[in-house]
């Protein structure tokens, strides 16, 4: 059984300071408040005064300590406050009127159903800013994760901002709203010192982001329809997968980079497909041999996965003298936008013509496995791919490369030629 309030209205009076007159005001009590562990009494003045008090001298209010009393407010049968005059009796009528209003909204608040209550919260839930829940999400769900992600949660924010303001209620969200959003990804500014937009596959990124927001605005119950489930994500285009090929590397392992460091991470990654990231946090107490098998232990940045993968002994050779085991394998590698001249032009030294960066090293990795006739599965997992779907975009990469061998042996003309 539900428990009731019992909250009771009442017109009461307080006496002015320096004049014989009493303002006229509600008190309610007790008021239960979310938040306040005891109840409440809460006074509402009127904007109304009186002078005309006929006062009950057989109760006594109180009693000062010189000893004169003072007496409670004489009342009628309908509870209230009887005074001579009719202007005075005008304002008491008024207050007991706004008396009932409020006796009125407490006894209907009490007898609120669990529906009715979860409208209001829902009803005060649509006025929130969704751009300051979008934050709160954020670090919510990214605070440990790489700084990549991160980054990408960050500019989905200053996007959205972009296209509402600072300010984005809840209640004005719905599928019209979420597509106008797409469209205006789909032509944002790139920003910064650089011109043009946003490529169709960071759009995607972006959207595919905004979705995953409504969809937790959903589970926490700030909208009460799953908008996701309605939307389409903006397709990704294909993009090119640059890789180098055995050739170029062995070129490049010839072929002095100002940055020794630089250059032993590239290829490490070339033989290992871990990323930039990985390399550059990797300890030496992440490296194990089993069996003369050498293999790393680490968890990977990105997706938090626990990988174990076994590595060639040129790998290896690679790490370089081994360290104390809380010492960086790959010390003083410098971050990635820091990387890029001096790759650059040990890749135009070694006379390659590719555009390679260095998550390209990965890429090779992962095109020269499959070349090789590694499994897929098996090429998925030494990626750290949560999803096989990833790394098929290689397999179509060697798939390029087998229909341009068909083409590569070449007979003389046998058109014409009686076989």
């Amino acid at each position: 059984m539900k428990q009731l309030s019992k909250t009771k209205v009442t017109v009461r009076l307080r006496k002015s300071e320096d004049r014989k007159e009493w303002y006229v005001y509600l008190e309610s009590y007790p008021v239960f408040i979310p938040g306040k562990t005891t109840p409440q009494r809460i006074r509402e003045y009127l904007n109304r005064s009186i002078t005309t008090v006929e006062w009950d001298k057989k109760r006594t209010a109180r009693t000062n300590s010189n000893g004169e009393k003072t007496y409670k407010p004489k009342r009628n049968d309908n509870g209230i406050i009887i005074c001579r005059s009719e202007i005075d009796t005008e304002s008491i009528l008024y207050a007991d009127s706004i008396r009932k209003l409020r006796q009125q909204e407490y006894d209907h608040a009490d007898l609120y159903n669990d529906t009715e209550n979860s409208q209001a919260e829902q009803k005060e839930r649509l006025q929130h800013n969704f751009i300051e829940y979008f934050g709160k999400v954020t670090f919510k769900r990214h605070a440990n994760n790489s700084k990549s992600i991160l980054i990408n949660w960050q500019r989905t924010i200053e996007f959205l901002k972009l296209f509402a303001g600072n300010t984005l209620l809840f209640s004005q969200i719905d599928v019209a709203t979420a597509e106008d959003f797409k469209l205006f990804l789909l032509s944002a500014p790139m920003g910064g010192n650089k011109s043009g937009i946003i490529s169709q596959n960071t759009a995607s990124t972006y959207y595919t982001i905004f979705k995953a927001t409504l969809k937790q605005a959903f589970i926490d119950g700030y909208l009460q329809e799953d908008l996701s489930a309605k939307l389409k994500g903006i397709p990704e285009k294909e993009s090119r997968r640059e890789y180098l090929t055995i050739d170029e590397l062995n070129i490049l392992v010839a072929t002095p980079c100002e940055r020794n460091i630089l250059k032993r991470a590239a290829l490490f990654s070339a033989l290992t497909g871990l990323r930039h990231i990985d390399i550059q946090k990797l300890k030496w107490s992440e490296i194990s041999m089993d069996r003369d098998q050498t293999r790393l232990n680490f968890t990977q940045k990105k997706t938090k996965g626990v990988e174990y993968m076994p590595i060639s002994d040129q790998a290896l050779q690679l790490c370089g003298e081994p360290g104390r085991p809380e010492q960086l394998v790959f010390e003083d590698l410098p971050n990635p936008s820091w990387i890029s001249r001096p790759l650059k032009h040990w890749i135009k030294t070694a006379g390659i013509k590719k555009n390679i960066t260095f998550h390209c090293f990965r890429h090779t990795f992962a095109t020269l496995q499959l070349t090789s006739g590694t499994d897929i599965y098996t090429v998925s997992k030494m990626l750290g791919h949560t999803d096989v779907k990833t790394t098929q975009i290689y397999a179509k990469v060697v798939d390029e490369k087998k229909n341009k061998a068909a083409q590569a042996i070449k007979l003389d003309d046998i058109k014409n030629t009686d076989l």
